[in-house]
This record gives structure tokens, sequence and C-alpha cells, in this order.
């Protein structure tokens, strides 16, 4: 792939005209190489916010993963990059975020032209990633073993040693973002890598690919499978070659996933899964205009195509009619226009059946009772868009308050009590990440320790940078990604007990 318009594109027309000078690379990258899939299948990459059609994707399947394990394997034993010093893989891993940054304009368009986000959030996403390849590479080096205590008789270590071979199946919604989380700890340890994009969003891995190789990663080390999750997905979580699956996604696949380990050799499983985030208000918090503003955009921010996105909105009754109002008129700055206009807030659905199953359940919210407050209707023309939609009146048992919709949809309910609000937010199988809104000290500690979630945000949402993991618990998940906490996950604990001569 190379392009060679607009170095920094600023307009709208600076994006369209870099779109005219973009060349896709569509084929899998195995073994240093880019290759069609083994059968010669393909898939279609289309932009949902024009339905036109970017590339012929290799589609690749069992024989296509068993040759990239093999090479991984064989990669990992030769440890050319798994016995490497971590300083020297720090080096590679930081000459490969600085490509990255070099080329982040090229970058974002590939996920917003594949998955219809905004351009702005893209460059957004871009510089997410950097910033974790970085860390991650900076923390390699200065995580030091373990000397157990012990009598003059003996000499006790704790090692830490890379896994093996990695395979990691990311989601469509922050496609290169998503990839760096999971890449660049498994990197970072020395381990080998299969990234498995989703077929919604390949792109960008597939460029990622040829940056890793200019970086310096060596043959083997880091592969890219385009395809399908029952097709190469389920092979990669069968084989019994790979050591270690990190995967985010749906519940649902989650749970599939860990069904394949079981089936296969036991390999590590770590996952980020579904939500269905609370946000709660209470009326002693300030400033209800800004907060209004930032409970709309928790929700709406990526068209709500989001995992951690604040789609239940849990407000006390005594400022419930007046705050609900201001988030309708915060949601009106928030409507979806042209991906590449550097004004849009939202942007396309990801695709066709997204954009069905999103307005399936604002049906479903009529037909239950919710009382519509906003949007609620697909926008007219070409691509896949929805506007903000809000429900109030909302009540645990109705669909849209439990389930994942995935889409620009807000559920509110009310409550009368802390006591009350907490329950509310508790009741779901989900864990992922929690917001609260208050200016009671002695409440927040109370609300934050009582809140069943990987994270709670206070006074804001989805604060956090690279120090912070991210995950969830319950059916959100076990894994955590971000920080140094994320590097425990690809490595083994090596326990060294040695006896000394008197």
């Amino acid at each position: 792939m190379s392009y060679v318009g607009p170095t920094m594109p600023t307009t709208h027309a600076d994006w369209q005209a870099m779109v005219a000078e973009l060349a896709v690379e569509s084929r899998a990258y195995i073994d240093d190489v880019f290759v069609d899939a083994t059968s010669g299948d393909t898939f279609e990459s289309r932009n949902p916010a024009t339905n036109e059609i970017l590339a012929q994707v290799a589609s690749c399947d069992a024989p296509d993963a068993e040759r990239a394990v093999a090479v991984a394997r064989d990669a990992f034993s030769g440890g050319e990059w798994s016995r490497l010093a971590p300083a020297k893989r720090k080096e590679v891993l930081l000459r490969l975020a600085d490509l990255m940054e070099a080329h982040r304009h090229e970058l974002a368009l590939l996920d917003t032209l594949d998955m219809g986000k905004p351009v702005s959030s893209s460059l957004g996403d871009m510089a997410g990633a950097i910033a974790c390849i970085r860390y991650l590479a900076e923390c390699i080096d200065k995580l030091y073993g373990e000397v157990a205590p012990t009598g003059e008789d003996s000499l006790a270590m704790v090692l830490r040693e890379p896994i093996g071979v990695v395979a990691a199946i990311v989601p469509w919604n922050f496609p290169l973002m998503m990839t760096a989380w999971k890449i660049a700890p498994a990197l970072a340890a020395g381990n080998s890598v299969i990234l498995k994009p989703s077929e919604k969003s390949p792109l960008s891995a597939l460029r990622l690919a040829q940056l890793a190789r200019e970086a310096g990663l060596p043959r083997g080390t880091f592969q890219v499978l385009p395809g399908f999750g029952h097709t190469v997905g389920k092979a990669l979580a069968l084989s019994m070659e790979v050591d270690c699956l990190a995967f985010t996604g749906s519940t649902q696949v989650g749970k599939q996933l860990m069904q394949y380990a079981g089936q296969s050799n036991l390999k590590r499983v770590y996952l980020e899964c579904g939500g269905k985030s609370p946000n709660l208000v209470f009326a002693d918090c300030k400033n209800l205009d800004q907060v209004a503003q930032h409970a709309a955009a928790a929700i709406f921010h990526n068209q709500g195509e989001v995992c951690i996105a604040g789609s239940r909105l849990l407000v006390e009754n005594s400022i419930r009619e007046a705050f609900v109002d201001k988030v309708v008129e915060a949601a009106k700055a928030m409507q979806p226009g042209d991906p590449l206009d550097p004004e849009s807030f939202m942007g396309a659905m990801v695709d066709e059946t997204q954009h069905r199953r999103v307005l399936d359940y604002i049906a479903k919210g009529r037909e239950e009772g919710a009382r519509l407050r906003a949007g609620g209707k697909a926008l007219e023309g070409p691509g896949y868009f929805i506007p903000p939609t809000i429900f109030d009146g909302v009540t645990p048992a109705m669909t849209i308050g439990r389930e994942e919709i995935f889409g620009p949809v807000l559920a509110v309910f009310g409550f009368d009590s802390e006591d009350e609000a907490v329950a509310m937010a508790n009741d779901t199988p989900y864990g992922l990440a929690a917001g609260l809104w208050s200016q009671d000290i002695d409440r927040i500690m109370r609300v934050t320790r009582r809140l069943q979630s990987g994270q709670v945000f206070v006074n804001n949402w989805a604060g956090g940078d690279q120090t912070m993991p991210f995950g969830g618990v319950k059916q959100s998940g076990n894994g955590r990604d971000k920080s140094h906490h994320s590097l425990e996950e690809y490595a083994n604990l090596k326990s060294v007990w040695m006896a000394l001569a008197p």
C-alpha cells in the first residue's frame, strides 16, 4: 500500500483527496510475505457510509491458520525474538510506533473507510494505539524477576518467560487500537503473534503488517490472517500449537472460544467481552449541563459501537425530567455525518447487519412501552446512519434495558435512593464499566466499592491512559489490556530452586 497525497489532511476535501490516492493491501500476511488464502476465497470489504466496495480481502481458513501457526512456532523456537534481550525488543517496537505515527493519517483513513467511524475519532484511536505500543515497549526492560527469601543453603528465583504462540482476535469497532492493546504486550514479552482482525475491518491490520516488517520484527513473529470467526478464528482457537488466545468481542463468542480451548490444549484464554454499562447521576452533582454533555457522548461516541458505552443512564428522580431534557439537547449536536468530514461527531453503523440489529432494538423499545425522546429512525439515503436515540422510562425488565445493543441507543432509568441505584446498576450479567456523578465524597467511595465493574469513572466517562488496566468482571470477561499488568497475561512464571553446597 502506498499513499502520496497530502501528508497532513485537515479538511473534508483533504480526506476525500487522500481516498483517491489510497492503494489497499488485501492479502494475508504469512511468513513475511503477502499471499492469497490457500482456497483463493475472498470477501468484500465495503464502506458502510456509501456501500461501495473497498477491496476483495483474502478469506483465510484452517489451512492458512495451520501454516501460520507452524511458522510462528518455528520463529518462537528459533529465538530470534523470544530470546532477544528486552532492550533490543524495545528498540524494534519503538521503531514500529514511530512508523505508525508517520503513517497515522493513512491508518486512520483505512479504519474510517472500513467501519464507518468519523475520521477525527480514528485519529484519536491512532494516538491511543501508538501510545500503547510505546508504553509497553518501555515497560519490558524495566520489569525484574524475583529472588525468594531462603536460607543460605538455597537460591530461589522466579523468572518470567514468554508463553509461545499467541493468537489475537480483535473486533471491528476500534480496529487498530484494539490490535495494539493485544499485540503490544504479547510482542514485548517475546511471543510470536498471529492477528485475526474482524472481517468487517481488516485493512489497517494488513497495513500494520507492512510497517512491522519495516520496523524489523523477525520472520514469523507477527502475521495477519483476515477471515471469519467460524473459519480461521475457530481454527486458531482449536490449534494444539497456539499457547494463548486473546480476544475482544461479544460474550457469546468469548464463551465459544473458552470451549475451544478446553477441547484442544487448555490454552490460556483472555477475554474482554460485552457490556451494558450504567452511568449514575445523583442530584448533588454540579453543572448538569456539562454532565449531560458527557452522558450523551458516553453513548453516542463511535455511533454507540463501544463495549464500555454508557448505555444505561440512571438518574435520581428529583432531577430526571430536567436532566433528560438536557441530554436530548446535547444529542442534537451529535448527529451522524460523512465520516470523512472532521466535523462529524458520528458516522455510519459498520454494516447492514448491525444497522438492522439496532433498528430492531429501537422497535422493541417502542413495543415494550419506553418513552422515545429523540431519534428512532434511520436516515434516508445511502449508507447505514442512525441518529442519537433516547428512551426514557425504561425499566429493568425491558429488552433495551438489559441487552447490549451496540448502537446509538440510550436507555434512561430513574431511582430514588443510593441503594436502589446500586442494585439497578449491578442488575446485569455484565461488569465492564460504570460511571457515577456526585459531589459527595462519602457517597463516591461507598458507591465505587459497591459497583460490580472492572472500571469505575467518577465525574467523567472513559477517563484514563496507558497506565490504567482495562477489563471487566462477570460476563464481561477476565482479561486486562493496557498498563504493565497486561504483560502478566503473556508470560509464564517459572520457579527455580537451587540447592547450594555448604
